[in-house]
Parts: structure tokens; C-alpha cells; sequence
């Protein structure tokens, strides 16, 4: 991606930081809400991410994020109430519920984003 992850504009070397005011990060939240709500509400399947962080945040040439980093995501069926699996993600990022007991549902990925956020 042109403007590479969140992280890095936030966080990264100064040389790659972005300036980005409060309304163009809002609009980058905003963006990250949808593609979540696509994923857990909107798609075929269901999907739970497992690792919305910062670094899986990817800006494009508008600053328009994208979710990226699938690796660790986990297909759910729609009458499940949740999955049990074995832990995985960024233990900062992860929900209680998660972290200490593998209860999955896409509240986790939820969880994650308001920490980003």
C-alpha cells in the first residue's frame, strides 16, 4: 500500500509519519468499522479477524484503510454463538474473553478495535 500500515504513520520513523488531524483520523476509524462490519455482518462468511491492530491497518493513496493480515482469521458459522480455539493475535490488542479462555466472536475483533481506536 502506498501509505503503508497505520503503525507507521502514527508511530513509525519520523521521515514516514503522517500528519494526520483528528477529522482524517476519524475517517481512517471509520473506514476500519466498516470493513469489520463487512466481515462479521455483510460477507458470505463470517469472519473473525483475530488480530486487528494498528500494524494490519493499511493506508492506501487516500488514506483509505484496508484490514490486512488474514492469518490468523477463523471462519464462523452463522449459528454458532461463539468459537472455542486455541489462542492467537497480539495479546495486547485481544479481548479478555479470548485471551484467558478462547471464547471467540467477532465482539473480540471489536474488542481490538477500540484499542486502536
Amino acid at each position: 500500500m502506498e501509505n503503508n500500515s497505520l503503525a507507521r504513520a502514527l508511530f513509525g520513523p519520523e521521515e514516514y509519519q503522517l500528519n494526520l488531524d483528528r477529522a482524517r483520523r476519524h475517517e481512517i476509524c471509520v473506514g476500519i468499522e466498516k470493513g469489520l462490519a463487512y466481515l462479521h455482518e455483510e460477507s458470505r462468511l463470517k469472519i473473525v479477524h483475530r488480530d486487528i491492530k494498528a500494524t494490519n491497518a493499511l493506508l492506501d493513496k487516500n488514506l483509505d484503510p484496508k484490514i490486512s493480515d488474514f492469518g490468523l482469521a477463523k471462519l464462523d458459522e452463522e449459528e454458532n454463538t461463539h468459537i472455542s480455539t486455541r489462542v492467537a493475535g497480539t495479546l495486547g490488542y485481544m479481548a479478555p474473553q479470548y485471551a484467558m479462555r478462547g471464547h471467540l466472536t467477532d465482539k473480540a475483533d471489536v474488542y481490538s478495535f477500540g484499542i486502536v481506536a
